[in-house]
């Protein structure tokens, strides 16, 4: 860059020769120091293995939840539109990758501070001395005409203080795009299980809407057989009150529904089209099966936890920063060009000028304040340590629970269903009872009752425990958000490389 200044002469390098040749011994030695404590990943501060999946472990060959993309887990085409519309759309989302553009663009200015700053300079002055101040006894009127390349101050980072800050804004960068990636998994959880319970809802409506229509062709029945005395009143009321009870059952699943589709629209970022379904969901076509796998191949996977352990990462990065201002900070400033009192004469040789300017400084005394920083960064080191072990024990209960949910809610399901066949079973022998006198109304509006409440418990459980198989998918870190972070993710204990 200035080197089309520098000549030699007969005797060696001239003295901008030299001062280049100075400065750049002095930038290879710089950053060589770094006074930031190496890195050790905390152990996990949980179990080996997740509790009850003996049978799940025993599949060594089956894939991950880290290696099972979205689209490939979730296989309802409708859920498959939903989530791509929210992953486009979604609001939080866009924040979260804004962020990671903010974050990109400080480790930027970060990198840029461990290059000096060249620039081009110009510069004419005009003064007029009065001329007992000229030293000619006459006013004198002066020119000077500059031009030249200048080094801004430039910071040789001895000890490791600007290389430090530049690999905690690296760090701080790649884990806001763990974060997004974080959001990414929690919005696709968020928009299966609304989807789910939209789903729910239209099943036990349409169990309404058919109770409703039994009930209501049972009521105008018994109204008839009251008008011409074959019932008393009390049966005729209690054949309405059933009736009734469903119509309002109906209502309120009609509210909960409108509710659910408003709290989707607001995950999706847009209006959505989705109609009554008129069909029965069928559980097994929604969703793979998963295995849960160990906590030590999986946990580390999560975005969160990824998040966690680079935000570990830059505090202790920042703490050699901290320790690095106990050193002298040196300087660099200089500049290269040509000067003259003439325009003409600008660019000649004689013109030629040049500046070079080394600084030195230490505080000798801060009523403690490197001292506090230090401290302050070692303790937001700490912090972030603990922030990490409580995301992995907090990460290794959301399996857990979702482990648990998936095998006594499957159990459920089985007993619903037989309790359903039951109470069915039940209702009929009720109203044969009744029809032949052999018991009164009350036997069959209790067993009517009973049926229609374990079939709407039957939907919800159904739901709950396809819930849980999308909760395990998330709490494993289910994979296919791809990093937009130009850096690789650290392996355990090993720094990632810097761009």
């Amino acid at each position: 860059m200035i080197c089309r200044f520098v000549h030699h002469g007969a005797n060696g390098p001239s003295a901008p020769a030299r001062t280049v040749l100075y400065v750049s011994l002095i930038a290879m030695l710089a950053g060589c120091v770094s006074l930031a404590p190496s890195y050790e990943q905390p152990p996990l501060p949980v179990a080996q293995t997740f509790p009850d999946t003996a049978a799940q472990q025993a599949s060594a060959s089956a894939l991950s939840a880290t290696t099972i993309g979205w689209k490939d887990y979730f296989t309802d085409p409708t859920l498959q539109g939903l989530i791509a519309e929210a992953l486009e759309y979604n609001r939080d989302l866009q924040l979260a990758i804004q962020r990671v553009e903010e974050a990109r663009a400080m480790y930027g200015i970060r990198r840029a501070d461990q290059f000096p700053t060249l620039g081009v300079e110009a510069d004419l002055a005009r003064a007029r001395v009065p001329a007992d101040l000229s030293g000619i006894g006459r006013p004198m009127t002066a020119s000077q005409y500059q031009v030249g390349i200048g080094l801004a101050t430039w910071e040789l980072d001895f000890w490791g203080r600007v290389s430090n800050l530049k690999e905690a804004a690296l760090q701080n960068y790649l884990a806001s795009d763990a974060a997004r990636q974080a959001v990414t998994l929690t919005l696709v959880e968020q928009v299966a299980n609304s989807y789910l319970s939209l789903r729910e809802l239209d099943e036990r409506i349409m169990l309404a809407q058919a109770t409703i229509a039994s009930r209501e062709k049972s009521y105008r029945i018994f109204k008839r057989r009251y008008e011409v005395g074959a019932i008393s009143k009390l049966d005729l009321k209690q054949v309405e009150t059933l009736w009734r009870q469903a119509v309002a059952l109906g209502a309120q699943l009609q509210q909960e529904r409108a509710t659910r589709v408003n709290a989707l629209q607001l995950l999706v970022g847009k209006p959505v089209d989705l109609p009554h379904a008129d069909l029965r969901l069928d559980d097994a076509s929604v969703m793979s099966d998963l295995p849960a796998g160990l906590p030590s191949d999986l946990l580390t996977n999560r975005p969160d936890i990824v998040a966690a352990e680079y935000q570990l990462r830059a505090a202790n990065a920042n703490i050699g920063a901290a320790r690095a201002e106990f050193f002298p900070k040196i300087t660099l400033t200089g500049s290269l060009g040509t000067a003259s009192t003439q325009l003409s004469d600008l660019f000649t040789g004689p013109s030629r000028a040049w500046s070079f300017g080394p600084g030195i400084s230490l505080p000798i005394f801060d009523m403690g304040r490197r001292e506090a920083n230090l401290e302050v960064a070692k303790s937001q080191r700490d912090q972030a340590v603990t922030s990490y072990e409580r995301s992995v024990q907090s990460a290794f209960r959301d399996v857990a629970d979702a482990l648990a949910a998936r095998q006594w809610l499957a159990e459920q399901v089985e007993t619903l269903r037989a309790t359903e066949q039951a109470q069915a079973e039940r209702a009929r022998l009720a109203q044969l009872r009744y029809d032949h006198g052999a018991s009164p109304f009350l036997e069959v509006l209790d067993a009517q009752r009973d049926l229609l409440v374990v079939q709407q418990q039957l939907v919800e459980t159904r739901r709950a425990l396809l819930s849980s198989r999308v909760s395990l998918y998330a709490a494993l870190g289910g994979g296919g958000f791809a990093s937009s972070a130009q850096a690789p993710a650290p392996a355990s204990g090993a720094t990632p490389n810097t761009p």
